[in-house]
């Protein structure tokens, strides 16, 4: 399932990390790319673990940790730090898919990648191409969010960046292990959820909601892993 989550950063904050990432020591993608990668990777990102990556990257987890329709799609166990990219130039990411498992560098830590997540911190008319393609059940989904926007997706699914052709194309990606492994099992609850909190706003003191929280949590309290 592919998710739009609207509002990560504001206007604001999009426009203070743009000044940030202005001038940033960007260094050649294939210096983090793995064998096969490598024949289809071409791009920029900021080093891990250097200063501006980290706070940045501080920041948008103190978003995300607040931000109710992500904690909804994701229901978070762990989260892999912040990177971010940069294509330009005719730079993109050809068809691949991501790791099962990622180390944290610096830790004991191993993530295992449920969702994939892009945020985009350039805006959609700043750029030609650029597009993030998903290869899912139903075919390819194109994705191209205003800055501030993120979109998630499966981790186990095939994807790609195609070629920026005109300006530059700034995102920060990351991996989420979920405490719901099961793709459709967080589907359900998802779904449920928003079910849930649309009756809410609509219905609030209908008691019947009281019941179809208890079924939530009850499917949540059977299938989560913490």
């Amino acid at each position: 399932m592919l998710i739009p989550i609207e509002n990560v950063l504001g206007k604001d904050e999009v426009a203070h990390f743009r000044q940030r990432l202005d001038g940033a020591d960007w260094q050649d993608g294939l210096n983090t790319a793995g064998t096969l990668a490598r024949a289809a990777k071409r791009n920029l990102q900021l080093e891990d673990g250097s200063p501006l990556a980290v706070a940045l990257g501080n920041h948008i987890l103190r978003r995300l940790g607040s931000h109710p329709a992500f904690i909804s799609a994701a229901l978070p166990h762990r989260i892999y730090p912040p990177k971010f990219n940069c294509y330009r130039n005719g730079g993109t990411y050809g068809l691949h898919v991501d790791s099962a498992l990622m180390a944290v560098g610096g830790t004991d830590i191993t993530i295992r990648s449920d969702l994939s997540a892009t945020l985009f911190l350039s805006e959609p008319d700043e750029y030609e191409g650029g597009e993030l393609q998903i290869e899912g059940p139903f075919g390819i989904q194109s994705v191209k969010l205003a800055a501030g926007d993120m979109v998630l997706y499966p981790s186990s699914s095939l994807h790609q960046v195609t070629p920026v052709t005109r300006g530059e194309r700034l995102a920060s990606f990351f991996w989420i292990q979920s405490m719901v492994q099961g793709e459709e099992d967080r589907t359900l609850l998802y779904d449920l959820d928003q079910a849930i909190q649309a009756l809410t706003r609509s219905c609030a003191d209908d008691p019947e909601l009281v019941r179809l929280t208890r079924v939530y949590h009850n499917l949540l309290r059977r299938w989560a892993v913490t």
